[in-house]
């Protein structure tokens, strides 16, 4: 990326940080100065790079994204978000506030993406920014992706405890692979099957309140993917291999830190974190110890990536799962806490009550719970990415639309 293109994103991101911290100021709830400010970041950069390279695309993006902001705003006005005899006596949702704000993200990222293509098929004729990202390799990943998000993500809901989800693996997988639309359409469209769809007992009715973290998570995956993060580094010198190693080392550190903070309250409540037997059917329990050897493995994986095969994407693979929660976790945080009232029937409950039980309001504690969470599960969740991206073939990779930026760069 060229150093003007930084330069459009930090001008964007610097405005978006004042107009939201602004808001912030004047008493607007933390989620609406949060978005007021994403907006305008994406706003003033796309007019600085029309104004400045003529490129349209971000402009229609942007176009978009405020059409899907106007019409969520809207749609909020004509919900069902008041009604405590709607709740869910199994999951504790309120499953008419969860079915109305599913609605309305739904019409609303419908309307974002017909706003974002109608421009695009108008000013070009075509719909080129789509046309390379499917083809019938890309539909038949969707759908392997989609089924594991909902076994995975159903089991760790189901059986465990702990503070991951593994409910994005396909999302990012296809993101990656792929590019960030076909991401976004695996999050947003498995999540919304897998409410209304699946049937039991893999079905889970809160998903589709979360269908727009889904969404984000496959855009960030697809942009992530086009940029290379996903890319074997291997046999990288030592000077390299030092300074990723101490950006693994922080920052797996900090969320090891973190959950176990949390986890000293979890446990005063003696929680038991693992699958009981005698309550849970065994293929969840089968399936939840998978996921906790998935953790495991990431954890020693991403070390033995950079000691023993001197593999950089370490480091690039932990940066990009941190990125992702949080962005994730802040997007989610409102939605459990407003639609859910912080309970989704899943492991992640038990931090939520740790964080209220010292205090904090469901605002404060589902979003502590997420910056929590989110970080752990997608670091997990990207490493799992890319040992499965690992054991493909070069030539079976490069079939794909973004399959190139996966392939190891060639020796100088």
């Amino acid at each position: 990326m060229d150093s003007a293109r930084w330069t459009r994103i930090a001008i964007g991101v610097l405005v978006g940080a004042v107009v939201g911290i602004g808001l912030s100021a004047t008493g607007q709830v933390w989620p609406l100065s949060a978005a007021a400010g994403v907006i305008v970041a994406d706003v003033v950069y796309a007019g600085l790079s029309l104004a400045q390279t003529g490129e349209w695309g971000p402009m229609r993006v942007a176009a978009g994204l405020v059409a899907f902001a106007i019409a969520t705003y809207i749609g909020i006005g004509f919900g069902d978000f008041n009604n405590p005899d709607a709740v869910d006596p199994n999951t504790f949702a309120n499953t008419k506030a969860a079915n109305s704000w599913a609605l309305i993200l739904t019409v609303s990222m419908v309307i974002g993406a017909v706003v974002t293509y109608g421009l695009e098929l108008v000013q070009t004729g075509r719909l080129a920014s789509l046309s390379r990202q499917f083809g019938t390799r890309t539909y038949l990943l969707m759908a392997v992706g989609i089924g594991v998000n909902v076994i995975l993500g159903q089991a760790v809901a189901s059986a465990l405890k702990i503070p991951i989800y593994l409910d994005s693996i396909g999302t990012i997988l296809v993101g990656v692979l792929c590019g960030p639309v076909a991401g976004a359409l695996t999050g947003g469209l498995g999540n919304i099957l897998w409410s209304y769809v699946i049937p039991p007992p893999f079905q889970y009715q809160p998903a589709a309140a979360f269908a727009i973290v889904a969404v984000a998570i496959g855009v960030i995956a697809g942009l992530l993917g086009g940029a290379g993060f996903l890319r074997p580094r291997p046999n990288r010198p030592t000077a390299e291999l030092l300074a990723g190693g101490a950006v693994t080392v922080v920052l797996v550190g900090v969320m090891a830190w973190a959950a176990s903070q949390a986890y000293t309250r979890i446990f005063e409540t003696s929680i038991d974190l693992f699958p009981d037997p005698a309550k849970v059917d065994a293929i969840f329990v089968l399936l939840g110890y998978l996921a906790v050897a998935l953790v495991a493995l990431a954890v020693l994986g991403l070390f033995a990536l950079l000691l023993v095969r001197r593999d950089l994407t370490a480091a690039y693979v932990v940066v990009a799962g941190v990125f992702t929660g949080i962005v994730a976790a802040l997007i989610s945080a409102p939605i459990a806490a407003g639609v859910f009232g912080g309970v989704t029937a899943s492991g992640t409950d038990f931090l939520v009550l740790a964080f209220r039980q010292a205090g904090a309001d469901v605002y404060a504690a589902t979003t502590g719970q997420g910056l929590i969470s989110d970080p752990i599960d997608k670091v997990t969740t990207f490493f799992t990415v890319y040992l499965i991206l690992s054991a493909l073939a070069n030539r079976f990779k490069a079939r794909f639309p973004q399959g190139e930026q996966v392939l190891e760069e060639p020796s100088a």
